[in-house]
Protein backbone atom coordinates (compact mmCIF):
# COMPACT_ATOMS: atom_id res chain seq x y z
CA UNK A 1 0.00 0.00 0.00
CA UNK A 2 1.62 3.00 -0.86
CA UNK A 3 1.99 6.02 1.67
CA UNK A 4 -0.34 8.41 0.05
CA UNK A 5 -3.14 6.10 0.50
CA UNK A 6 -2.50 5.47 3.97
CA UNK A 7 -2.88 9.24 4.51
CA UNK A 8 -5.90 9.49 3.10
CA UNK A 9 -7.51 6.67 4.93
CA UNK A 10 -6.27 7.79 8.04
CA UNK A 11 -7.61 11.52 7.17
CA UNK A 12 -10.93 9.95 6.07
CA UNK A 13 -11.17 7.63 9.31
CA UNK A 14 -10.37 10.80 11.22
CA UNK A 15 -12.77 13.01 9.92
CA UNK A 16 -15.64 10.00 10.48
CA UNK A 17 -15.16 10.49 13.83
CA UNK A 18 -14.44 14.15 14.41
CA UNK A 19 -11.07 14.48 14.39
CA UNK A 20 -10.14 17.67 12.52
CA UNK A 21 -8.30 15.71 9.28
CA UNK A 22 -5.29 18.76 9.88
CA UNK A 23 -4.98 17.45 13.30
CA UNK A 24 -3.40 14.10 12.62
CA UNK A 25 -0.66 12.21 10.10
CA UNK A 26 0.56 9.02 10.12
CA UNK A 27 3.50 9.93 12.63
CA UNK A 28 0.31 9.99 15.30
CA UNK A 29 0.03 6.67 15.40
CA UNK A 30 3.83 6.13 15.86
CA UNK A 31 4.18 8.71 18.38
CA UNK A 32 1.41 7.46 20.35
CA UNK A 33 2.41 3.63 20.18
CA UNK A 34 5.85 5.04 21.28
CA UNK A 35 4.49 7.01 24.43
CA UNK A 36 2.04 4.39 25.73
CA UNK A 37 5.14 1.80 24.99
CA UNK A 38 6.59 3.92 28.15
CA UNK A 39 4.14 4.80 30.28
CA UNK A 40 3.45 1.00 30.35
CA UNK A 41 6.76 0.61 31.74
CA UNK A 42 8.64 0.36 28.09
CA UNK A 43 12.63 0.71 28.36
CA UNK A 44 13.52 3.66 26.87
CA UNK A 45 16.53 2.67 24.85
CA UNK A 46 14.16 0.22 23.20
CA UNK A 47 12.02 2.96 22.63
CA UNK A 48 14.91 4.58 21.07
CA UNK A 49 15.49 1.90 18.63
CA UNK A 50 11.47 1.58 17.80
CA UNK A 51 11.61 5.19 16.97
CA UNK A 52 14.83 5.04 14.75
CA UNK A 53 16.84 7.76 17.00
CA UNK A 54 20.50 7.96 16.74
CA UNK A 55 20.47 9.97 20.17
CA UNK A 56 18.35 8.63 23.03
CA UNK A 57 17.89 12.16 24.15
CA UNK A 58 15.66 12.94 21.32
CA UNK A 59 13.51 10.11 22.00
CA UNK A 60 13.43 11.33 25.81
CA UNK A 61 12.71 14.91 24.65
CA UNK A 62 9.54 13.72 22.53
CA UNK A 63 8.35 11.07 24.03
CA UNK A 64 9.00 10.07 27.61
CA UNK A 65 6.67 12.51 29.67
CA UNK A 66 6.89 9.65 33.00
CA UNK A 67 8.07 13.03 34.32
CA UNK A 68 4.97 15.40 33.66
CA UNK A 69 2.68 12.93 34.92
CA UNK A 70 4.92 12.58 38.59
CA UNK A 71 5.03 16.26 38.35
CA UNK A 72 1.26 16.47 37.30
CA UNK A 73 0.32 14.10 40.14
CA UNK A 74 2.23 16.08 42.75
CA UNK A 75 0.84 19.62 41.66
CA UNK A 76 -2.87 18.36 42.00
CA UNK A 77 -1.85 17.50 46.07
CA UNK A 78 -2.56 21.35 46.22
CA UNK A 79 -5.73 21.99 47.60
CA UNK A 80 -7.09 25.90 48.30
Amino acid sequence: MKQTHVFRMIRRRAAHVGIAPDRICCHSFRATGITIYLRNGGDLATAQTIAGHASINTTRQFYDHTDNAVLKNEIERIRI
